[in-house]
């Protein structure tokens, strides 16, 4: 058999996810390249399969370096597999350097798919399917993080992000400010694991239940786009009088919506001033 490289999708959570194919590419391969040497050894035991091959770790901060070799390896004839701790190699997880140098050499690269924690929490959501993006893990800093999400404020498809735990309840909290709490989201977590779970609803209320529940896991957000037809003046104004009856700022309110609707904020905030008979507090 010529040599070439594999990725290899490995379960998100539930073994019995693992396919046929992936069975006989751990048992075969001539080179095992892991996210985590530990966890795919673990894996094949509770496969109850035997690995023979060389198995070295590629992660993040090694990648750059090993590439190269593992290319090489792949054009003197060996099957190279690659695979991350779980779902898709390259898809927020190392693989992409490995599949542009061997892609470069003209090694042969193919497929062996499976698992994948974003189409399953895409699925799940409840919310469009049919055009999305993977955002991947948001900035951590706080301003960072507030500029991504600006730029994604226009985005008219579902968006995917991956988070940590810790960090989910501020993050969804950003989403809300920077979209509007009502936007319709989906938070996935334990994927295909014993204690899965999916909560879907408005991005303040799942902002809430986070800082409520401190829910645990590997966690997917998935979020609605834009919606195609933006909100006519009247019903920004109406939203903006019920959060000012709520005890929110009219400025800050306006500041909001004019954000999220594309509605120029000086023209929301003078029909916001005339509902309200010129105050603007």
């Amino acid at each position: 058999m010529t040599g070439r490289l594999t990725l290899a999708a490995t379960p998100i959570g539930n073994v019995g996810d693992a396919s046929a194919r992936l069975r006989e590419a751990l048992e075969q391969a001539d080179l095992i390249a892991a996210e985590d040497t530990r966890r795919v050894k673990d894996l094949a035991r509770r496969l109850d399969l035997t690995i023979t091959a060389e198995t070295i770790a590629v992660h993040d901060h090694n990648e750059r370096d090993r590439a190269a070799d593992l290319v090489d390896r792949a054009a003197g004839g060996s099957w190279v597999v690659l695979v991350s701790d779980a779902g898709m190699p390259t898809v927020s997880d190392p693989g992409f350097r490995v599949v542009e140098a061997a892609t470069a050499a003209g090694v042969e690269v193919d497929v062996l798919p499976g698992p994948s924690a974003v189409l399953t929490a895409l699925a799940l959501s409840g919310l469009p399917t049919d055009r999305f993006c993977f955002e991947g893990f948001l900035p951590r800093k706080e301003g960072e993080k507030a500029s991504a999400l600006a730029a994604l404020t226009a985005e008219p498809r579902t968006m995917v992000f991956f988070e940590a735990p810790h960090r989910l309840a501020a993050t969804l909290t950003a989403m809300a400010q920077a979209w509007g709490g009502n936007r319709a989201a989906a938070v996935s977590r334990e994927l295909t694991k014993t204690y899965e779970q999916t909560k879907r609803g408005g991005l303040a209320d799942l902002a809430q239940w986070a800082t409520d529940e401190s829910p645990r896991g590997e966690i997917v957000i998935t979020v609605a786009g834009r919606p195609a037809e933006a909100p006519t003046l009247e019903t920004l104004v109406a939203e903006v009088l019920s959060r000012v009856e709520s005890g929110e700022r009219a400025k800050d309110a306006v500041a909001d919506l004019a954000t999220t609707s594309g509605v120029p904020r000086r023209e929301l905030y003078s029909a916001v001033l005339a509902a309200r008979g010129g105050t603007g507090k």
